[in-house]
């Protein structure tokens, strides 16, 4: 989330420094979520599925429940890392860190939790494709409305990880599609966290779980509060911007 100004963000983009490490990010996701999906496609081939079943024996790791156990794991994590980006967000667009963490760190954290988000988000939908007792092929992960298991709220979750992946490519665009573009598209985060939210309780195999329950009961009220602090915050700035100033005589 982000709707006002962040000190460091002129830091951040403009520079050779600071471009060089913009660019550095990018490159680094882009080659992490494009690594993924070529690894996911090698192991589908004769070679790839001789390494696959090397590694396994050297492991011990034939079982049917290795990556049901990576996947469900995935999916919680980065679940939680989500939460953690958008309250982050908003907690830093309502200046509550600003008495404790400077803003360069507080924005810096917040684009890293995006990016850690999808890399936890890459491992739990590569972990899918070797499920083997749901096996989802690239189209189904991929492509919402395809998924043979509850297609509707595992197409949800689908569309919440293009939210995010949008909104994380637009911390270094922000330079070329100008602030107003970039908060208005940031404002999507809302929707990619609501989106992961249905996904998981209606589409995740653990929802029935109180624990997990309670997880998603305690995040989701969490970002709830800090949405209407947030909005109240706004609410308050805009009228004191508006209000008539008294000019001495």
């Amino acid at each position: 989330m982000s709707s006002t100004k962040f000190p460091s963000m002129k830091n951040n983009v403009s520079g050779p420094s600071g471009l060089f490490r913009a660019v550095l990010w990018l490159a680094f996701g882009l080659v992490f979520l494009g690594g993924s999906l070529a690894a996911a496609l090698i192991l589908q081939t004769p070679v790839g599925s001789t390494l696959l079943g090397f590694v396994k024996s050297l492991f011990a790791a034939d079982s049917v429940q290795v990556t049901w156990y990576i996947t469900r794991s995935a999916g919680l994590t980065s679940y939680l890392v989500l939460w953690l980006s958008v309250a982050w967000g908003l907690a830093v667009s309502s200046k509550i860190l600003d008495r404790f963490l400077h803003r360069s760190f507080t924005y810096d954290f917040h684009q890293f939790l995006s990016l850690l988000a999808l890399g936890f988000i890459a491992v739990h939908l590569v972990s899918l494709l070797f499920d083997r007792y749901l096996p989802y092929s690239l189209g189904q992960l991929l492509v919402p409305g395809l998924s043979a298991y509850r297609p509707l709220w595992v197409g949800v979750g689908i569309a919440a990880f293009y939210l995010i992946l949008l909104v994380t490519v637009t911390f270094y665009l922000r330079g070329r599609i100008g602030m107003k573009a970039f908060r208005a598209i940031h404002l999507l985060s809302l929707a990619a966290y609501l989106g992961a939210t249905l996904h998981g309780l209606l589409a995740g195999t653990d929802s029935s779980l109180p624990s997990v329950l309670l997880l998603y009961a305690g995040t989701f009220l969490s970002v709830v509060f800090l949405l209407v602090y947030w909005v109240m915050t706004r609410g308050q700035k805009q009228a004191a911007k508006n209000s008539p100033r008294r000019i001495g005589v």
